[in-house]
């Protein structure tokens, strides 16, 4: 349908001053019309209440306009599915007859079958006014998306000023509703971005509290991974100390002993010659006995301050303990330190311990250099001096720990065990200095310290 021109609105043909009545006729239109599109700017600025509140207003616009009886808004099915009441009947006063599914008192039959129509989709697309009865369809996207009819009383006669009301209130209202659906879905989906962003920021708080629990753990877990590590090198050095306090003990009585038998025996009647080598001989036992008992006092009455200390650091107050007079002990460190476990450091100075006593008590060494390695994949710790001890034979000595029984052996065999025990090696070779070199590696993949987050590397 085109669209009404002012001829159609006000009926008024003839712009002549002798045509009177046609003018007070075309007043009284014409103040209808203007009045009618009073109602109708009113019900289309409520399309942001909903689609209720504006079918409700359009309707009670036709109503108030035509003073019909009767009025019918009805919507097809499938279209528009988010526009409610898709039915609505206003009886007379505007009484709501029918709102939606739920009925009021009983319809005329015109009424109902026209409702059937349309929800059906069995209607023209072509307005109907007749004298006392008004169709015009809901035109949206080409297609009938409903229609507003309306019946009204004898004296209330249609005509084509109501028709063309009637087809810009119709048009209008397709309009609005379905910008009424979009603004509908536009808020919906507002509503759903906020609830989201509220969702995303409650989620965002809740990981920076769970990143703040998981860096106060590793920090707590830091802290007690150093505490390990202390208790493991107080550990060591005390097991250290009371092993030196037991072998110590061990040889310092057999060489008082042995001093006390030469000396009974020089008591007896004996040649003078020999009577002085005997000497000589208790000699040599008690300065060696003083010297071990000097070292051994030295380490033991040092303070535990290992929690201040670093490999290379205990592994220079180790050596001490096995520095009698005559034997000179020197330590090296190399490459960059690494932080190792509480194991690996335990068994390092383990067999560093061991290494040192066997070149001090057994190997008649005058010379030691204590080394300690630091590699890319691991470290590496050797003990060499310039003692009288055969390589061959103690790699045979080695194998044959196993089977050890007066246990003479077991100290090589434990230094063995213990490099093994952390996925390192133990290697017995011929030293620079002429005599034995222990050299024990011991990765770092399984056996140092991971660094912790805002830790100094």
């Amino acid at each position: 349908m085109s669209a009404p021109d002012l001829s159609a609105l006000t009926g008024l043909r003839s712009g002549k001053s002798t045509f009177y009545p046609q003018y007070r006729g075309a007043a009284e239109r014409l103040e209808r019309v203007v009045h009618a599109l009073e109602l109708i700017s009113r019900a289309l600025v409520r399309t942001v209440e909903g689609p209720e509140t504006l079918i409700c207003a359009v309707a009670e616009a036709a109503r108030a306009h035509l003073s019909a009886t009767w009025v019918a808004f009805a919507l097809a099915d499938g279209v528009l599915p988010d526009a409610g009441p898709r039915r609505l009947v206003l009886g007379p006063d505007a009484t709501p007859f029918l709102v939606d599914n739920v009925e009021g008192p009983p319809l005329p039959d015109e009424v109902v079958a026209l409702l059937d129509a349309v929800r059906t989709g069995a209607v023209e697309r072509r307005e109907l006014v007749e004298k006392h009865h008004a169709f015009v369809p809901i035109v949206l996207d080409g297609g009938v998306a409903g229609a507003i009819a309306a019946w009204t009383p004898d004296h209330r006669v249609l005509d084509t000023t109501d028709r063309a009301v009637l087809s810009i209130l119709a048009s209008q209202t397709a309009v609005a509703l379905q910008n009424s659906a979009l603004y509908q879905r536009g808020q919906l989906l507002l509503e759903r971005a906020e609830q989201a962003y509220r969702e995303a920021n409650r989620a965002a708080a809740d990981l920076q509290a769970r990143n703040e629990e998981l860096e106060a753990t590793l920090k707590k877990l830091a802290v007690t991974q150093r505490q390990l590590g202390v208790a493991h090198r107080n550990q060591a050095l005390d097991e250290e100390r009371h092993r030196i306090a037991r072998e110590l003990h061990d040889s310092v009585t057999q060489a008082v002993l042995s001093a006390g038998m030469q000396i009974e025996v020089c008591r007896s009647d004996i040649p003078d010659a020999e009577r002085g080598e005997r000497l000589d001989l208790a000699k040599e036992l008690t300065r060696g006995a003083v010297e071990q008992l000097r070292s051994a006092i030295y380490a033991l009455n040092r303070p535990s301050d290992s929690e201040r200390m670093s490999l290379p650091e205990m592994l220079e107050q180790l050596s001490v303990a096995h520095m009698p007079g005559e034997l000179e002990v020197r330590t090296r460190t190399g490459g960059t330190p690494v932080e190792l476990s509480g194991e690996a450091e335990h068994a390092l100075l383990r067999i560093a311990g061991e290494a040192l006593f066997n070149a001090a008590v057994h190997a008649n060494a005058s010379r030691v250099v204590l080394r300690l390695s630091y590699g890319r994949d691991a470290v590496l710790l050797s003990v060499a001096d310039d003692g009288d001890g055969d390589p061959a034979r103690l790699r045979v000595m080695l194998r044959l720990a196993a089977n050890d029984l007066d246990g003479s052996h077991r100290g090589l065999a434990n230094m063995q065990a213990r490099a093994r025990e952390l996925g390192g090696t133990l290697e017995v070779r011929r030293s620079r200095l002429g005599g034995v070199r222990i050299a024990a590696r011991i990765p770092l993949q399984d056996n140092a310290v991971a660094q912790q987050v805002g830790e100094p590397s």
